[in-house]
């Protein structure tokens, strides 16, 4: 909002620094030349005025280099609706760096170029990180649209191509191809992104809630945080979102097998490192017979003790 602040009484500054010019080499003036810099300086210095004003020179400039008197309204130099803690603290900061600030105008103007320069690093902190929610809503936005442009293209090219006009089918398989780049850039964008998060122990991957129930219990008594998720879609979505410490997995789940997602994790670069631990009722010898081609770090038999775990701890140091 702009606030329109009533001038008050008019000042003047004699200028007999000013190095009195002529009209005639007033009009000539070079800009570049290191002189006149030195003037254009001195004259903000003295009046708080811009010497120059997009491309041309001003003519309190000129005024200043002829050498003549120059009025100026004293006012606040602030046209914001601030409180007035603000506005006194500002002050405060402009009486404090004299050297550097006579107002409080320009305390604005280089805050807010300030502001511009350093707006690139701020939107890339605030992009690396963002909540689930956000993230979820950024994904459906994005992918909503766009699954019903590839899709209807799609459909058009299998189902119509013989009867499609040439630059119309030229048309179409530019769109469907154009949607499959755009698709492979969401993707890449989304998964790069690390949201806010955060940290724990252990993920566990099982579709009994009793057991969740039994395992989290335990693990907290021990100081150790533990996440439990009913599917290997929501295990994998967690992964993605909040690395942990270590995974337990159970093998037999609703819609994946969890060799199935040991080994997606165990070939994705940025989560291959994470320790699984298979958690299974199926008989030892089978299990083993999958550890080397699903690359997992151990498992553990159904029913368990306790004590089974705490071979866990020493990943979670």
């Amino acid at each position: 909002m702009v606030k329109i602040i009533p001038e008050k009484n008019l000042d003047n500054h004699n200028n007999d620094s000013s190095p009195h010019l002529s009209d005639e080499e007033i009009e000539n003036l070079d800009l570049n030349d290191d002189k006149i810099k030195e003037y254009m300086e001195q004259y903000q210095e003295e009046t708080n005025k811009y010497p120059v004003w997009r491309g041309s020179i001003t003519e309190g400039f000129k005024k200043w280099l002829k050498g003549e008197t120059i009025y100026d309204r004293e006012k606040e130099r602030i046209s914001l609706y601030v409180e007035d803690t603000t506005k006194e603290e500002w002050q405060e900061f402009i009486d404090s760096h004299k050297d550097s600030y006579r107002t409080i105008s320009k305390l604005i103007r280089d805050s807010v170029n300030f502001f511009i320069k350093q707006k690139s690093s701020f939107l890339t902190e605030d992009l690396l990180k963002v909540d689930n929610k956000t993230l979820t809503n950024i994904s459906h936005a994005l992918k909503e649209p766009l699954t019903s442009i590839k899709g209807f293209s799609q459909l058009l090219l299998e189902n119509y191509k013989e009867e499609l006009e040439e630059d119309v089918l030229e048309t179409i398989e530019n769109i469907f191809e154009q949607s499959i780049l755009l698709e492979n850039k969401i993707v890449n964008i989304l998964d790069n992104i690390q949201t806010e998060s955060s940290q724990y122990d252990i993920l566990l991957i099982e579709d009994d809630l009793a057991t969740i129930r039994l395992l989290t219990s335990y693990f907290d008594s021990k100081n150790i945080t533990c996440k439990g998720v009913v599917s290997g879609t929501k295990g994998l979505e967690e992964l993605v979102s909040n690395p942990p410490k270590l995974v337990l997995l159970d093998i037999i789940l609703p819609d994946y097998s969890g060799y199935e997602i040991c080994k997606k994790i165990k070939n994705n670069q940025r989560l291959k490192n994470i320790p699984i631990f298979l958690l299974t009722a199926i008989p030892g010898s089978e299990v083993e017979k999958h550890m080397k081609e699903v690359k997992a770090d151990g498992y553990i038999l159904k029913p368990f003790d306790f004590s089974d775990f705490e071979s866990l701890f020493k990943y979670l140091e």
